[in-house]
């Protein structure tokens, strides 16, 4: 894989889409592992399809879709199905991955992942970038975002690495507690850094 890879990451709420989509108008391209994750189970994949056979049609949608919310039921009440399910998919995902920032046409390419460093996607990249906010900070946005209670904000929070744990082992971390304009300054910057070390690797 010859393209430089930058590993986005953020917790929720954190603005990690609102980086990436800039960096996309800037040209670069943009690999999302949460996109990667869903096409790997479209209609007629061998992922979906090994899914229904292992968990029967009553995981579908009326429209032959994957019905998420009954699979994301099963496995969080069964660990053994949560592992197999796990072991099938993971392997299919990196590979996806890896083919498409192998085909990447940019400087970069930024490698964007909520869990990249719980699944050690870092290994795949030559610098990681951490969006970062306070705790209160994601909160108070995600509830207002997806309109749902603070508690369940909390433990989303809380079954991802913590945010401590995230500062100490991204390579930079930009601040998003403020205003957009002031995160988007940075991130210029920050860009034009990451243009010159591409292309000295």
């Amino acid at each position: 894989m010859a393209n430089w890879v930058l590993g986005l990451t953020g917790g929720i709420g954190a603005g990690k889409t609102a980086v990436s989509d800039a960096l996309a108008e800037k040209g670069i391209c943009i690999v999302d592992a949460d996109i990667i994750a869903r096409e790997v189970v479209a209609p007629g994949t061998f992922g979906l399809n090994t899914v229904v056979d292992k968990f029967g049609k009553d995981i579908l949608q009326d429209d032959g879709s994957l019905n998420r919310a009954k699979l994301r039921h099963i496995i969080f009440t069964n660990d053994d199905h949560k592992s197999w399910l796990n072991d099938l998919l993971h392997p299919i995902i990196r590979q996806a991955t890896l083919t498409q920032l192998a085909q990447a046409k940019s400087t970069y390419v930024v490698l964007a992942a909520p869990l990249l460093f719980e699944n050690k996607l870092e290994q795949l990249c030559n610098h990681t970038l951490l969006v970062d906010v306070s705790e209160e900070t994601q909160i108070a946005r995600t509830s207002q975002r997806d309109n749902v209670e603070n508690e369940h904000v909390k433990r989303i929070i809380a079954s991802q690495m913590s945010r401590h744990e995230k500062r100490q082992k991204a390579d930079t971390i930009i601040d998003n507690n403020g205003s957009l304009e002031k995160m988007y300054d940075n991130l210029n910057t920050l860009h034009q850094e990451l243009i010159i070390k591409a292309q000295l690797t």
